[in-house]
């Protein structure tokens, strides 16, 4: 059973989290990897290089908006395909992250982790709650 008191501080927390992890992976690849180093791991690892442009952007962006609460889900899943392709990017390294170069348990948790805030959607404290999940959606408007 779920604790609907308690669900959307739950989904607030996941999408705290979740955003200061993109806003930090960025600043990771801006101030010690540097953009252009981004790029030279990016094709290291089989990536063209300019994406490295893209991915820096997309994660400081949506990691702002995952913590502000603009349009939780739709960004959570925007934000996948960079999930995604760090994954790829370590899938030849094991699963554990520690291993040399970083296995891929900690991308692949992430993924996880941005699916359930899909599912949960924006929880408490968001400036700008997006549609509503589809499912809800339908049944709401449909149960006549």
């Amino acid at each position: 059973m779920i604790d609907t008191r308690t669900a959307p501080y739950a989904a607030l927390a996941l999408r705290l989290s979740l955003g200061v992890m993109f806003v930090a992976h960025a600043y990771l690849k801006i101030a010690v990897f540097t953009l252009p180093g981004t790029a030279q791991f990016f094709e290291a690892v089989g990536f063209p290089g300019f994406l490295a442009y893209p991915t820096v952007a997309a994660e400081l962006i949506g990691g702002v908006l995952l913590i502000l609460g603009v349009y939780t889900r739709a960004v959570a899943a925007a934000l996948m395909p960079v999930l995604i392709g760090a994954t790829l990017a370590h899938l030849g390294n094991g699963w554990v992250f520690s291993a040399e170069g970083g296995g891929y348990e900690y991308p692949l948790f992430l993924i996880a982790a941005s699916a359930t805030q899909i599912l949960l959607g924006d929880g408490a404290h968001a400036l700008k709650a997006g549609l509503p999940f589809i499912g809800n959606w339908r049944q709401a408007h449909t149960a006549e």
